[in-house]
């Protein structure tokens, strides 16, 4: 009689494959609005902008993040990511900054630049694109962790600071009354350290904060 052999195929489950979906520019949109909300919300936080009391905890990504419970800055976000969202929508937005300047001389010292670029293409899929969902969230995670770890690399705030929220739109957008053009709040003398990218698919973001060199 022939010998048989018995061989076992290990089952490993695509855990990729699981989180493969489709996203439109909606979609896409939100997504990116979100994550700016967040990203602010962190930055502010970590900077030192505003008392540490005045934020709470909230489950995101899988991390722990830190939001504003101050009404009046709640507001502010929200009208600004309203019409952020609006922006990116009509495929109109090209970055979008925070500018971290001092109060007492309106200096700039610390300006992190989020890059926005949209592929048209996928954007005009009206069911859709294919995007993995896992990923795209590991890398937000990944430039949520960077801004937390920036106290390590910034310098020191030394002085009381603000902060102005710019977003750079092509030319030709129709610019709400209760916004105004600004000044581009650059920084003389800087340094820069480039930060992590995510993409939807749809919108590629990239991060990268500068901030004024050591004299």
């Amino acid at each position: 009689s022939t010998q048989s052999t018995g061989v076992r195929v290990r089952f490993e489950m695509a855990t990729q494959q699981q989180t493969k979906s489709l996203i439109t520019l909606r979609g896409s949109t939100q997504v990116v609005t979100e994550f700016f909300g967040y990203a602010v919300n962190s930055i502010l936080y970590q900077r030192g902008i505003y008392p540490p009391e005045d934020f709470q905890a909230v489950q995101q990504y899988g991390l722990s993040m830190l939001v504003t419970c101050d009404d009046g800055l709640r507001q502010y976000l929200g009208q600004v990511l309203t019409q952020l969202s609006e922006w990116l929508m009509a495929g109109a937005v090209q970055s979008l900054v925070i500018a971290i300047c001092s109060v007492e001389t309106g200096e700039s010292l610390e300006r992190w630049e989020f890059r926005i670029e949209m592929d048209g293409q996928n954007a005009s899929a009206e069911e859709g694109v294919d995007h993995d969902e896992g990923r795209m969230t590991s890398e937000i995670q990944a430039i949520i962790r960077q801004i937390t770890a920036s106290v390590t690399f910034l310098p020191l705030l030394s002085t009381p600071c603000t902060f102005d929220l710019l977003v750079y739109t092509d030319s030709d957008v129709q610019i709400p009354q209760a916004w105004e053009e600004s000044d581009p709040r650059y920084i003389a003398n800087k340094e820069e350290v480039r930060l992590r990218s995510f993409t939807t698919k749809i919108h590629k973001i990239d991060a990268a904060v500068s901030f004024k060199a050591e004299e």
